[in-house]
């Protein structure tokens, strides 16, 4: 279970891999290690209990999601139909309480899967969502595969959950990360980055200014660059950041 907590006290993050036996789950309930998510009605409720890396530190907490909306809607990523992207819950009700503070906003929730490893299919790819006020949101896509043509969503979501393919913006360059990550966005107008949230050797997560729909907005964006998954180096260098536990016996 992946946590990442950002604010003025610093950053704290926490994901470790577990063995089959750590997993547990059934049409409504998820258990992996000590942490977990179950439906309670229309409530999505995620019980966090985590250690983070690299300095050790408990990281323990409730995230509550009320999705405004559920999209039934799912989209290949790829030509192939190997990897698909599912916007469950384009724009939800959040209520955070998490390692002592509380908080709450407006969230999201979707899922990915796929039948093969990300990198056999793609090279890279750039994700964003930007909330648009009223539970409208807009979410942008852009995957370049390791053959063939590069692919771009452009989705703008309404509060029923309706969907609205719009045409792709001009894709604008972003400032490199530390690690010389790539960065892009598309926009309406010019786009800048307010804030990188993380910066590894092949991922980079930031808050981006940009103008979409007509509204200047603030996104969450993703850059993930493949290539450099794949390289040794940085195969050596994930388990700084994504500690393994052996196998336990279920309880």
């Amino acid at each position: 279970m992946n946590v990442a907590l950002y604010g003025e006290g610093g950053h704290r993050w926490a994901m470790t891999e577990r063995g089959r036996s750590s997993l547990h789950r059934d049409a409504t309930h998820l258990q992996i290690g000590p942490s977990g998510m179950a439906w309670e009605g229309d409530t999505l409720v995620v019980t966090l209990d985590e250690v983070t890396v690299p300095w050790p530190s408990r990281l323990r907490g409730t995230v509550r999601l009320r999705p405004a909306a559920f999209t039934d809607q799912s989209y290949a990523l790829d030509a192939h139909g190997h990897h698909h992207w599912h916007p469950l819950a384009p724009s939800a009700r959040v209520d955070v309480a998490l390692a002592g503070l509380e908080w709450h906003g407006n969230g999201y929730l979707d899922s990915n899967d796929g039948s093969v490893p990300l990198e056999q299919d793609f090279n890279s790819w750039q994700w964003s969502r930007a909330d648009l006020g009223g539970d409208h949101s807009v979410v942008l896509y852009d995957t370049v595969p390791q053959a063939g043509e590069s692919r771009s969503l452009a989705l703008r979501f309404d509060a029923s959950g309706a969907v609205e393919h719009l045409p792709p913006q001009p894709m604008l360059p972003l400032p490199r990360t530390g690690w010389r990550m790539a960065r892009n966005t598309r926009s309406e107008g010019a786009a800048r980055v307010l804030q990188t949230l993380e910066d590894a050797p092949f991922y980079a997560r930031s808050l981006v200014q940009a103008t979409l729909c007509g509204q200047a907005v603030t996104a969450v964006h993703e850059s993930l660059s493949l290539e450099r998954f794949t390289q040794p180096i940085v195969q050596c260098m994930l388990p700084f950041r994504m500690p393994r536990r052996a196998h336990r016996a279920a309880g």
